[in-house]
């Protein structure tokens, strides 16, 4: 048999089901539009930025964007490098009294001489729409069903049921611990009936406890992280990294940035069940789940909650 013939006969390997979370996205958007018609308000949201991190002006960008398809309110609070911290609270603190202001959030990150946590903890906590208050972030911890759910958290669970991917009962592990998404995720997948891990710098035999799971969230902050030796066959793959990295050089041979994920969807691709894309995965899911949020938190202001 010639290696032509071969080449025919072997087993192709499957495409993985991507989990496009901009499909869902638009599900959500006109969802969430008919809501907001029929109530018949505005849900308003207040975006703190101090400086001009281009990054940051982007993700405020998307999120304008949203809020005009939806029909919500975004008002954008931009202040300069040098603001102090007396002044932003002050800021939050005329926020906070405004009934006509659904939600707050301060956009990260912030200068380092900031100490961003005692900021964010002026934020009423039932205007803390990305749930990163300490007060909220107890209650969502002790399962206090008043809790708002870290927006990054409530966009992974929402990527994962609009696929009709359950966790319950499910071997999860999750790569990364931080406060504001790795350990928001293991909370709220675990709540759901998972047996999650989490797994940090520290832990031994990483790509072992990955292989080992049904679904493998990876919120580490590492560029291609993870590699097909971190993954087995059929697995869920929930990317929620973004990071901005050189790829190829322009004309005038300048390199353009990209950004790329913790994953190496590539690598990754011919062996696992679903992964999710960077751009174009969580990202979407996370904006989508702030405005579910701001939606929540209008109700319970309103007294409809």
């Amino acid at each position: 048999m010639n290696r032509k013939k071969l080449m025919e006969e072997a087993p192709k390997a499957k495409k993985p089901v991507i989990l496009d979370g901009r499909k869902l996205r638009d599900i959500g958007c006109a969802r969430l539009k008919a809501e907001i018609d029929k109530s018949g308000t505005k849900p308003t949201l207040v975006i703190i930025q101090v400086g001009d991190v281009a990054e940051s002006s982007a993700y405020i960008r998307q999120k304008k964007k949203f809020a005009e398809k939806i029909g919500a309110l975004v008002h954008h609070k931009q202040f300069p490098d040098s603001v102090s911290q007396a002044e932003l609270i002050a800021a939050i603190g005329k926020f906070n009294h405004d009934s006509s202001i659904h939600g707050v959030i301060l956009q990260l990150p912030v200068p380092a001489r900031l100490d961003k946590q005692k900021i964010i903890d002026t934020i009423f906590w039932e205007k803390d729409v990305d749930g990163l208050t300490s007060f909220n972030k107890k209650m969502f911890e002790s399962g206090d069903k008043r809790a708002i759910v870290p927006a990054t958290a409530r966009g992974v669970l929402s990527l994962l049921r609009g696929y009709g991917i359950s966790v319950s009962g499910k071997r999860v592990t999750v790569i990364g611990r931080s406060a504001l998404v790795g350990a928001p995720i293991a909370t709220l997948l675990s709540r759901e009936g998972a047996a999650v891990i989490v797994c940090h710098k520290g832990t031994e035999d990483i790509p072992g406890k990955s292989r080992a799971a049904d679904i493998l969230v990876v919120a580490a902050g590492s560029p291609h992280l993870v590699t097909k030796d971190y993954v087995s066959p059929g697995q869920t793959i929930v990317d929620v990294g973004i990071n901005s990295v050189f790829g190829e050089k322009l004309e005038d041979e300048i390199p353009r940035k990209k950004l790329v994920g913790d994953v190496d969807f590539e690598g990754v691709s011919g062996v696992v069940g679903a992964v999710s894309p960077v751009p174009g995965g969580v990202g979407p899911m996370t904006v989508l789940s702030l405005f579910e949020n701001l939606k929540d938190s209008e109700e319970v202001l309103l007294g409809g909650g």
